[in-house]
């Protein structure tokens, strides 16, 4: 059982990807208000003493969770390599040619020497080549450009990032259509 189930708050807001064992415990604790997407995992327990029949839980792909609605000024999503890779496709957003996550470096629009912050509008992929090209510099001061503006992923966008291979057609379906417009994931 590899499946990720697709967690959200009850207002429908994407929260968290759960494995199936923390999303039996939320339906067990009656903390699921709705669902959506198929039933990838049905579940079966003891036989009653009382009436002989067996408990089944049947878990969904895409569940809504009772609590707290998360509010859509929250801070952006955490920035790792693998999720920035793949925001920019694993292209070098300076010369344009793709590269695996291995080979792409993390490079800072305004360097980290200069001011800049390790922040999702202030980085992009870049090749090794390209990254230690720039060097410290800034893009005004040398002959160098961006092929396409960073931004910052939505939550939605940021749980397509990082669990991209393994998602459903159906939790893909509900994450694209939260998308931002600037998204380059559509």
């Amino acid at each position: 059982m590899s499946e990720r189930i697709l967690r959200l708050d009850k207002a429908g807001t994407p929260v968290e990807w759960l494995d199936w064992q923390m999303a039996a415990t939320l339906y067990a604790r009656g903390l699921v208000t709705w669902t959506l997407g198929d039933v990838i995992y049905r579940l079966h327990g003891g036989t009653s003493r009382l009436t002989g029949t067996r408990s089944s839980l049947s878990l969904h792909s895409i569940i809504a969770c009772d609590g707290v609605t998360h509010n859509h000024r929250r801070p952006a999503p955490p920035l790792t390599n693998r999720a920035l890779f793949r925001r920019d496709q694993h292209l070098c957003l300076y010369c344009g040619k793709p590269f695996p996550e291995n080979v792409l470096t993390r490079d800072h629009i305004v360097p980290t020497s200069r001011g800049g912050r390790d922040r999702w509008l202030n980085v992009v992929s870049a090749c090794r080549r390209c990254n230690q090209r720039k060097g410290s510099h800034r893009l005004d001061e040398i002959d160098m450009e961006l092929l396409a503006l960073p931004y910052v992923p939505n939550m939605a966008e940021y749980l397509a990032l990082i669990n991209s291979h393994r998602i459903r057609g159906d939790q893909m379906e509900f994450l694209r259509s939260q998308f931002g417009k600037e998204s380059r994931l559509l």
